[in-house]
């Protein structure tokens, strides 16, 4: 697990933009605003600021601020990969249901709010950059009152996402700029546009599964033995220690691999008939962190996702 001690600062960061841009996450955009060549702040759905990043090959992906959530990545054919719901609303009164929501500091039930409250908050921009022709954009959230009413550490998340003419890659570093340790879990609940019935994921075999199908609070310990892994209907399983690289066949046509780095677990997930109206236009593959990390004070936990089509 990578995690190391390091003193508390916004490595890589440049702190004039940092002055710059870091309120633009809570101000109401009267216009467009351009940052660097292929990054833009613009007003999306209800009016909520959002960053978007275009590629000189014509991928582009859109990052609502609310939630630092990836709303759409579209790839050069102009085919949105991900899938948002419609029932999803952007007025900052629910998480954003779809894209690539962020779950921390928990995945799933526990203590606090379900999957945590970096979904419902607003992440500020604290970078942007150009790298040869690939936009990037860093965010950041920190602990407030929000936070702190459920769960009292001090912290800090920054969330790199970069986009190249076939993938857009993420990098999340969680610091911990507290005074005393914190223990968290974490996950990018991805949702991918698919047809479910056609929908299937190669690599995860061999796999301990926690199914929760039918009890998500005692979930069945199992081994996947399929190389091929379908979606016949509602599930909701956990892989341990999962591969590094997955490969989605969203049955429409496209094969995304998924890697990782330092995310120990995947998830799949698909509501069935709980979900009627949009079931089967999406399969959930989700990089995850299902265990505990544990940080100490300025110590810092990465992990890395890179999606990508052929």
């Amino acid at each position: 697990m990578a995690i190391v001690s390091l003193p508390f600062s916004l490595p890589n960061l440049n702190l004039r933009r940092v002055n710059r841009y870091s309120g633009m996450a809570f101000a109401s955009l009267n216009k467009e605003t351009s940052t660097t060549v292929g990054v833009r702040v613009t007003e999306g759905e209800g009016n909520l600021p959002k960053v978007v990043l275009t590629s000189p090959h014509g991928s582009e992906a859109e990052i609502y601020l609310f939630g630092g959530c990836i709303t759409s990545w579209k790839v050069p054919s102009g085919k949105d990969l991900l899938f948002v719901r419609p029932d999803a609303v952007f007025n900052k009164k629910k998480p954003i249901s779809g894209g690539v929501p962020h779950c921390f500091p928990q995945f799933g039930p526990g203590a606090i709010q379900q999957h945590g409250f970096a979904r419902n908050l607003d992440w500020s921009v604290v970078d942007s950059d150009n790298a040869d022709g690939n936009p990037v954009v860093t965010l950041l959230l920190k602990d407030g009152p929000y936070s702190r009413s459920m769960w009292d550490f001090g912290f800090q998340a920054l969330y790199k996402v970069i986009l190249n003419s076939k993938s857009i890659s993420t990098e999340l570093i969680i610091t911990n700029t507290d005074k005393k340790p914190f223990s968290f879990t974490s996950a990018l609940h991805t949702y991918f546009s698919a047809s479910v019935t056609g929908a299937s994921v190669k690599g995860l075999k061999g796999c301990k599964t926690l199914d929760k199908e039918l009890d998500p609070t005692n979930p069945v310990e199992s081994k996947e033995e399929r190389d091929v892994v379908t979606f016949p209907g509602f599930v909701d399983r956990v892989y341990l220690d999962a591969p590094s690289e997955l490969h989605l066949d969203n049955g429409l046509g496209d094969v995304i691999t998924v890697k990782n780095t330092n995310w120990s677990d995947a998830v799949l997930w698909n509501p069935h008939l709980q979900m009627e109206a949009c079931y089967k236009d999406f399969v959930c593959v989700e990089n995850a962190q299902i265990g505990n990390v544990q940080l100490e004070p300025q110590q810092s936990w990465t992990a890395k996702q890179h999606l990508s089509i052929d």
